[in-house]
């Protein structure tokens, strides 16, 4: 059972966290702060205010040193590159206390006083290393637009003698030097050492008053209240984990099970963390971006009938599969991102990272992450996975209750092992659910023929349409029929009645899939804001490929003509791609 206990003063803290007697448990997220926070934080402590109470775990049992993995705080903080703390191993380790709540408030006040912040120089790619300082010169007016009345400042060398050209009156007290005085007299020697008195220092009387403040806020008042929790039950500490909110985002059940995984992890050379964090980045590299969320529901579809984020599920026999399989594993994901870049897709017009899942799934168990990703690989097969994910962003499939869905999913594709990718099983099996069905109505189908250009599900919508280009490693765009410069450059002409005018400025008859063509991007740079007709007359393009309706005007006159026309080629168009309506399944 925990209790509140007795409140102890920052420098205790820095004590505390120079001799590791403060850790940090693996579940905690990075270290996110950034200089205006801490700066606010260290006003906030300098006047007085609460800063909230923190949680610390007493951690005794060897048998929890053992399972879980503990981290040292932060020492120095670098903005580009970001740093990870450094795993220490604890079962050498006496008592110590591993910080529930709190992790950010306490890596703040170390850098602010011990350590430094390095930020990222602009338009460089590169670092500045700064420290804490406080300009003990005056308070802040009460406009100061960051609503301080202490002026603290991360400076780096060159910003400290730009502040003291704009301002030669200021005077800036680096934070950490206030760990240098014994006693809090002999602050005084600071003002010896550069001759600064009463006399010649007109604002003297604050500037002493300020320092003397600093050093008791530092060595002599109480002010870091905690509450310690001394349970040696893991699955109880855990829990208070996820339910712990007091001054950032909250904990998901996730970051608990990447605690788990992290300390059950054999490798600690390459731990889950950092493997995970490396798999991230080759997936930001294809233009995607994924967190411990997604790779972790992943690995529980590939080994688990059961894919809940749930602690039961993720024991040791099971979190070595993944160690075991992460290889992989690995390669699996990224050759699925991959795929996606291939076909045109990107981080705006993935609207569900869960549809990708299956598709990872399909790739490991078939054993393809080499292959799948080459022009020559099967392109049936490769089909059949493409128009599964247009359909399933079209659908927003996984708009709730995502687990039962991907365990249904999951299921189909077991029990279709020896087939290719199982797109018409899995859409048999989802055809008597009104709002997960694969099947797209009539009425659905017009309502997607007018989504605008800039809609993310469009490019899904169009690559469906397109479905018989070859995306092997081109870049397709999305491009204007009739160029929109034409529509957005009219004006009411005396020959045009107002219902035409009116639908040639309507964005949703120029500026939606009615009027869009996947184009691939040289062409579509050549062409620009050349009309259609002339476009299509010049470069003898086959209309029949490029979905234009054959036997109608492409005069811009014949706007109305043209769009109805080509409504009704669309409509067709996706009928066949997608095999068959299914008019009596309702719509969302």
């Amino acid at each position: 059972m925990g209790s509140y206990k007795n409140a102890i003063t920052i420098k205790e803290v820095l004590n505390n966290i120079a001799v590791n007697k403060y850790l940090i448990p693996a579940i905690q997220r990075k270290y996110v702060w950034t200089t205006e926070q801490i700066e606010a934080l260290f006003d906030s402590i300098m006047r007085g205010y609460p800063i909230n109470s923190f949680m610390f775990w007493k951690v005794a049992d060897d048998e929890i040193k053992e399972n879980l993995m503990f981290y040292e705080f932060l020492r120095t903080y670098d903005e580009l590159n970001g740093k990870n703390n450094k795993h220490i191993d604890t079962k050498a380790l006496g008592e110590f206390e591993a910080i529930i709540d709190g992790q950010q408030r306490l890596t703040s006040i170390y850098l602010g006083l011990c350590g430094s912040y390095s930020c990222k120089v602009p338009r460089k790619n590169i670092t500045e290393e700064k420290h804490l300082y406080l300009d003990i010169s005056k308070e802040l007016l009460e406009e100061d637009e960051r609503n301080m009345l202490y002026n603290f400042a991360f400076l780096s060398k060159s910003d400290l003698k730009k502040e003291k050209e704009k301002n030669p009156e200021s005077l800036w007290f680096k934070v950490n030097d206030i760990l240098f005085y014994k006693e809090e007299e002999d602050v005084s020697d600071y003002f010896e050492e550069h001759n600064l008195t009463k006399d010649n220092f007109a604002n003297y009387r604050f500037a002493s008053k300020t320092l003397k403040k600093l050093y008791r806020i530092v060595f002599k008042d109480a002010i870091i209240n905690y509450y310690e929790e001394d349970s040696q039950k893991e699955e109880e500490v855990l829990d208070i984990f996820v339910r712990t909110n007091s001054g950032g985002t909250k904990l998901s059940f996730s970051d608990l099970l990447m605690s788990k995984t992290t300390s059950q992890w054999e490798n600690k050379d390459k731990d889950a963390r950092k493997a995970m964090e490396e798999l991230e980045k080759k997936v930001y590299d294809c233009g995607f971006k994924i967190n411990t969320d997604f790779i972790l529901k992943t690995c529980l579809f590939l080994f688990n009938d059961n894919i809940k984020f749930q602690i039961k599920n993720f024991k040791v026999d099971m979190i070595k599969k993944f160690e075991d399989n992460w290889d992989r594993i690995d390669d699996s994901i990224v050759a699925a991102f991959n795929l996606l870049k291939s076909w045109g897709f990107n981080e705006s017009n993935l609207t569900s990272k869960n549809a990708v899942i299956p598709i990872a799934y399909y790739i490991y168990t078939k054993e393809i992450e080499t292959e799948i990703t080459k022009p020559t690989y099967n392109k049936d097969e490769k089909e059949q996975i493409r128009k599964w994910l247009c359909l399933s962003l079209l659908k927003k499939v996984f708009g709730g209750q995502s687990d039962t869905i991907l365990t249904k999913i999951k299921s189909v594709m077991n029990e279709t092992e020896e087939k290719g990718f199982p797109l018409e099983d899995i859409k048999e099996a989802f055809k008597g659910n009104p709002t997960k069905n694969l099947y797209l109505t009539s009425d659905y189908i017009d309502s997607l023929l007018h989504t605008d250009i800039d809609d993310p599900y469009c490019y899904s919508i169009l690559s469906l349409l397109y479905a018989h280009l070859d995306y092997n490693n081109k870049r397709f765009h999305k491009d204007h029929l009739h160029p929109k410069s034409y529509f957005t450059g009219l004006r009411r002409k005396d020959d045009m009645d107002e219902e035409t005018y009116k639908f040639y400025k309507d964005k949703a008859n120029y500026n939606s899939v009615v009027n869009l063509q996947l184009l691939n991007g040289y062409v579509n740079e050549s062409k620009n804001a050349t009309s259609l007709k002339e476009w299509v007359e010049k470069n003898k393009i086959d209309k029949k490929f490029q979905l234009i309706p054959e036997n109608v005007s492409l005069d811009i006159k014949d706007f109305k003509i043209f769009i109805k026309e080509r409504e009704s080629l669309l409509k067709k168009r996706l009928l066949e791609v997608v095999g068959y309506v299914d008019d009596n399944v309702e719509e969302n």
